[in-house]
């Protein structure tokens, strides 16, 4: 945009200067006018197509990982490698998994108040789809996630079938794209079936254990 003003002034100040306003002249300066309102429309568009990122927020809690005490090697390796993978390939800052009323994963950062489902989770268990919550403020039922960072901007809950949940806690408003949306679903799709698998016979004792 600041090319575009430029031009403009220059051709402005170019026409002022001239003694005498040749035809010539005068279809330069129209010309340029043109180019410059051009230059000016394309900055514009292109702030509006591509708008900037909004700010971190400074999340209350601790970086850290908790581990539900007790789970099958295979499962710690997928989950450990499945959350490292949302948090470095996404904007979130934290995540939370729930399988049949037991917390078995939390990673980034941590808020240490218990986890309880409510209304919004038990819709996205009734449809069965994601919900995204992408500014986490306009939403009365923001109390329902207290096993994350309270100041959380915004969140994903992706159900998986009707025994699980996935939370992923993101670092800014509208920070989650339909890129990142996918990443969450496919991951949950692969939990899915390696939980209900590995799980099925297998105790879970109650309580988690942290890892560094």
């Amino acid at each position: 945009m600041l090319i575009g003003i430029l031009g403009l002034l220059l051709c402005v100040g170019n026409q002022l200067s001239a003694s005498e306003l040749s035809p010539a002249l005068e279809r330069a300066g129209v010309l340029s006018s043109l180019l410059s309102v051009g230059l000016m429309l394309v900055a514009v568009l292109w702030t509006r197509a591509a708008p900037l990122a909004p700010d971190r927020v400074a999340l209350v809690g601790e970086q850290g990982l908790e581990l539900a005490a007790e789970l099958p090697d295979s499962l710690r390796q997928e989950l450990g490698w499945g959350s490292q993978m949302l948090l470095t390939a996404t904007p979130a800052a934290s995540l939370l998994l729930l399988w049949r009323g037991q917390v078995l994963l939390r990673r980034g950062v941590l808020d240490s108040s218990p986890f309880e489902p409510g209304p919004i989770c038990e819709r996205a268990w009734a449809t069965q789809k994601a919900i995204n919550l992408v500014n986490l403020a306009l939403y009365p039922g923001r109390d329902e996630f207290k096993g994350l960072p309270e100041n959380t901007p915004a969140l994903i809950i992706q159900p998986i079938a009707e025994d699980g949940l996935l939370l992923v806690a993101g670092w800014s408003p509208r920070c989650f794209s339909r890129s990142d949306e996918s990443w969450i679903e496919g991951w949950s799709l692969k939990l899915r079936t390696q939980l209900e698998q590995e799980l099925a016979s297998f105790p879970l004792p109650l309580g988690p254990s942290a890892e560094g």
